[in-house]
């Protein structure tokens, strides 16, 4: 049996989502997780091992936008530090054959200087959170990023698309379920037509679930409403039933008639791969959350008009869609350690 350290970013759920979907199609190989806050949350509750040492910075968002872009990146550079430090200590503790990383940088450069072979997932190859002379520290962190990205034995893209030098692009990554939809409805005893409101592991999305409960107010129709609100959220909804912090988002996902959610990317491939029809708000100067959301249609300024949006998507037809992308990441993976 090998033994690899999986270090998957606890900044938001969308990368341990994944990162549990392509272990679940390893063989013969035994996986540590390395990650802190929700991520490690989620493990702990499939009792998955887990080293819980990650604490990484919040974003501040007030009403729906990123506040201060320029003082989270500079704490997550204090981070990244921090985050290099522990990552020496897990891997002369394990002394893995190879690291697997989901956009956690900081493991994957003292990985490197050791010469333990190392593999990459991520969605995006640079970022774009600052404007004006804190842009000029976020490139030079973007040049070291590269560098790290061009070391790597492989890198691997949940995207569709054509796979270059050591980029491999799989298509989107999700989590299965052994349920049929009808059994997920039962489960969770969604009777009814059902909405789903998630906002992912921290109260960044808090915005989007007050917004949301006034425009389904305004639709005068019989509808359950469901509420994923992470450990942040402690505040009770009348008529909502808040399922609070799950470990199973892509069965109630899967079992809802409707998702409405930030724009995260595994979010929204679990809802494209399951046909529930989704409404994807991102948070305002948030690079990435915006770019995924307007590759669906969205803008943050949908939010003042979610009524429609809802009365629109309850009338939209599944679309399930087949994708492939956590066995191949999987065998990817697989290969390249089989070959050290």
């Amino acid at each position: 049996m090998v033994t690899v350290n999986f270090f998957s970013s606890p900044i938001g759920l969308g990368h341990i989502t994944r990162d549990i979907a392509i272990k679940n199609n390893f063989q013969n190989i035994t996986t540590n997780f390395v990650t802190g806050s929700g991520a490690a949350k989620i493990l702990k509750k499939l009792e998955v091992q887990v080293d819980d040492v990650y604490n990484p910075p919040s974003f501040i968002v007030k009403n729906g936008t990123l506040q201060n872009p320029a003082k989270w990146l500079w704490n997550y550079y204090q981070y990244y530090k921090d985050c290099k430090n522990i990552s020496h200590e897990i891997l002369q503790k394990y002394n893995p054959r190879v690291v697997i990383s989901d956009e956690d940088f900081a493991s994957l450069s003292v990985a490197q200087k050791i010469k333990i072979p190392t593999i990459l997932i991520t969605d995006i190859l640079e970022t774009h959170f600052t404007k004006g002379l804190a842009s000029l520290i976020e490139k030079k962190m973007n040049k070291s990023m590269f560098e790290i990205i061009k070391k790597c034995e492989v890198v691997i893209l949940p995207e569709i698309g054509n796979s270059e030098n050591n980029i491999q692009r799989v298509g989107p990554i999700v989590r299965r379920t052994d349920y049929t939809r009808e059994q997920l409805r039962e489960k969770f005893l969604f009777n009814k037509k059902t909405i789903v409101i998630s906002i992912g592991g921290t109260d960044a999305g808090y915005f989007l679930i007050e917004k949301a409960l006034d425009a389904i107010k305004k639709i005068n129709q019989d509808i359950q409403v469901v509420l994923v609100s992470g450990p942040s959220v402690q505040k009770k909804y009348e008529n909502v039933k808040n399922l609070g912090f799950v470990e199973n988002l892509h069965e109630i996902i899967y079992a809802a008639d409707v998702l409405i959610s930030l724009a995260g990317k595994s979010t929204i491939d679990e809802a494209n791969a399951y046909g529930t029809p989704a409404i994807f708000i991102p948070i305002k100067g948030h690079f990435e959350q915006e770019d995924n959301a307007r590759e669906q249609g969205f803008v943050f300024e949908d939010i003042e008009r979610l009524d429609k949006l809802i009365m629109s998507k309850l009338e939209e037809k599944r679309n399930q869609i087949n994708t492939e992308g956590a066995k191949k990441a999987a065998k990817i993976i697989q290969s390249l350690i089989d070959n050290y």
